[in-house]
């Protein structure tokens, strides 16, 4: 006769879902504010007066495609300042004028972000 046990799952316990309510966006901003510093300092005085400077500084142009920075946010030609490097919380790469550079929305959300995934940026 052969004899059947049963095998121990090797996945963990997995949590319910039912009756979770999903993190609204401004929860999960708080969160990433909280496990990140340095996402406060673009609330600063300090970090809108740098980047007024920068945008005037680029002529409200995306320095990477040439596109006009007239739309407002959300829109894809929105202006965003970007660090050419990035920062990872590094106040003197965050803080360095030369280290910045005006972008569209639509250029930072796509091409620079794939571009940091991959590690060429």
């Amino acid at each position: 006769m052969v004899r059947l046990t049963v095998a121990r799952s090797r996945l963990g316990a997995v949590k319910p879902r039912l009756g979770s309510e999903p993190q609204s966006e401004a929860e999960r901003a708080r969160s990433r504010d909280r496990a990140q510093v340095w996402r406060a300092w673009y609330k600063t005085a300090r970090w809108q007066k740098l980047r007024r400077v920068v945008l005037k500084r680029d002529g409200y142009t995306c320095q990477q495609t040439g596109a006009l920075l007239m739309g407002t946010y959300p829109a894809d030609d929105s202006a965003v300042v970007d660090h050419k490097v990035p920062h990872r919380g590094d106040p003197a790469l965050f803080w360095d004028i030369e280290n910045l550079q005006a972008v569209s929305k639509g250029y930072h959300d796509s091409t620079k972000q794939s571009l940091e995934r991959r590690g060429l940026a």
